[in-house]
């Protein structure tokens, strides 16, 4: 491979056919005592109009004869070969100078002179100093090399996991909710499909490494609170945000909250009889009356001194995965799970009463609002809950947070609008996105952010021992 131009930030690299190169694929270019590293995001063949014409000719020759063409000098075989010419368009990524990686290239490598190498993943770890005491394997990148990020990666980070439908974003997800477990973490996991139960079991049917530590939930069956524990500001939080309560009916919601904390008699069937006695405005009681159905129908909460306690689950076992199965329920109870969920973990985590959680949310704009999605994650991640969004809707996604992402991996996106999407507000330039993300086969994605040094990296995601689950039903099935 030789240099043929440099634009701006982009390297054209002359390529022959024995030179090999995939999209994604990083470059090493060294010049005496200096380097730099390039990632190759396309590829094309060289273009000229001579070239074109000289294709026509020869085409046109070989179609109107049918005797051999006596060819001495061997002329035929190198214009085969300038012919499969190849483009690669690279990007410059860093400088190597003294050892050390710098984002600092002020020079240009020799065209003659310097030589150009692939870039082994371990290479690439080495120079970026890429290391850390919880490996998490995610599968494969480069030619064939086993590849792996860190727990520590995700520790206090906000992550988004996005691609189009059945790419291989909730493969991805499971994987990492397993290796956090086995590493020691916390992890809740809003699950919309009913899928992530599946970790428990291997694929033989014995159960995984895990199967202890995996906690299945169903709201209103394994996942009931008391009003209690729940507290005032999580259940007020539940009715503003998930049952869009008025002001005026909450503020005597207030009230009768307290009026039955003060006499020890807070529990469901108690809130019940104090909203139909209790002497309000018509319009205000018929608000709290049709909330208070809401919230006994949905059989979130139980009575006093009973129900679940996040506390309990992290001071009986050393890392685990609670995973709220929320297919089956209403819409409605839904957002209020979430909501109770959310603001209690806040509150245990302000208390230090249970250590950091790490959250898995499963197409989040479904159950979350945008009004407060912001709120979520700024607040959330000081307190100690760590984010992961899973969606095949980048755009249903506020760019607020977009800017506060710290790691995103793209799996293949052919939507033009969703490219745009991603382009305008992900860590890696437009081009690269545009090009590398396109042609991704399933189960491979782009990582992108501080899980790899701000350098993307293509990775080719392995399979998982555990019941992945969450496969499209079908009514014709294959046979054999």
């Amino acid at each position: 491979m030789k240099i043929l131009s440099k634009s701006n930030n982009e390297l054209l690299l002359l390529a022959m056919k024995d030179d090999s190169a995939s999209k994604g694929d990083y470059l090493l270019i060294e010049d005496g005592n200096r380097c730099i590293i390039v990632q190759v995001y396309d590829e094309e063949y060289l273009t000229s109009q001579s070239l074109f014409e000289d294709i026509v000719k020869e085409e046109v020759v070989n179609a109107s004869s049918v005797e051999n063409h006596h060819d001495p000098l061997n002329i035929g075989s190198l214009s085969r070969l300038v012919r499969d010419a190849r483009i690669f368009r690279a990007k410059i990524r860093a400088a190597v100078n003294d050892g050390q990686l710098t984002s600092n290239v002020s020079w240009l490598p020799s065209r003659v002179e310097s030589k150009i190498r692939r870039l082994t993943v371990k290479e690439l770890d080495l120079l970026l100093g890429r290391n850390g005491v919880y490996p998490i394997p995610l599968g494969r990148a480069g030619d064939n090399e086993e590849f792996e990020i860190y727990a520590e990666d995700l520790d206090g980070k906000l992550t988004i996991i996005t691609g189009k439908k059945e790419s291989g974003k909730s493969h991805l997800s499971k994987l990492l909710v397993k290796t956090l477990v086995q590493h020691g973490a916390f992890v809740v996991v809003f699950d919309l499909n009913n899928e992530y139960g599946g970790i428990r079991w291997n694929r033989d049917g014995s159960p995984s490494s895990v199967h202890d530590r995996v906690l299945v939930l169903e709201p209103g069956k394994d996942l009931r609170f008391s009003l209690n524990y729940c507290g005032k500001e999580a259940v007020a939080a539940m009715l503003r945000n998930a049952l869009d309560m008025p002001a005026a009916s909450l503020r005597e919601f207030f009230r009768i909250w307290d009026w039955l904390e003060n006499k020890n008699s807070l529990d469901i069937a108690a809130m019940g009889n104090a909203i139909n006695t209790w002497n309000i405005n018509e319009l205000v009681r018929d608000a709290l009356v049709s909330r208070y159905h809401t919230i006994q129908s949905s059989r979130l909460f139980t009575d006093a001194g009973s129900g679940f306690r996040f506390e309990n689950v992290t001071k009986s076992c050393a890392g685990a995965a609670m995973i709220i199965n929320m297919g089956e329920v209403s819409g409605a109870a839904r957002r209020m799970t979430v909501e109770l969920v959310l603001s209690k973990i806040v509150n245990l985590l302000e208390r230090k009463e249970i250590p950091p959680i790490f959250l898995f949310a499963e197409e989040a704009h479904l159950y979350i609002r945008e009004t407060y999605w912001e709120d979520i994650i700024t607040r959330m991640r000081h307190f100690g809950v760590y984010t992961t969004f899973i969606t095949n809707q980048p755009d249903a996604i506020n760019d607020g947070i977009y800017r506060q992402v710290d790691n995103i991996f793209l799996f293949n996106f052919t939507n033009d609008s969703d490219l745009d999407k991603i382009s305008k507000v992900s860590l890696a330039d437009s081009d690269t996105i545009r090009s590398i993300v396109r042609t991704l086969p399933q189960r491979n994605c782009l990582a992108i952010g501080k899980a790899v040094r701000d350098l993307p990296i293509v990775v080719r995601v392995s399979a998982v021992e555990v019941l992945t689950l969450g496969e499209t039903k079908r009514f014709f099935k294959k046979k054999g």
